[in-house]
């Protein structure tokens, strides 16, 4: 009983962190993609804005 108890004790404490790991992973990635887009939009808008694009035909 003893060393079920101590596997079951090594199993928790090996995946504990694991979550917070791949949620902290996974947040950095989604911030530098969104960065990225982000500077890929700023980028179109002011190559718009320095050719003269029209943005209404009204």
């Amino acid at each position: 009983m003893k060393t079920m108890f101590l596997l079951k004790e090594i199993y928790l404490e090996g995946f504990k962190n694991l979550g917070h790991f791949l949620i902290k992973n996974y947040f950095k990635a989604f911030t530098w993609f969104t960065a990225a887009l982000l500077l890929i939009v700023m980028y179109a808008f002011f190559f718009r804005v320095s050719n003269g694009f029209i943005f209404s035909n009204i």
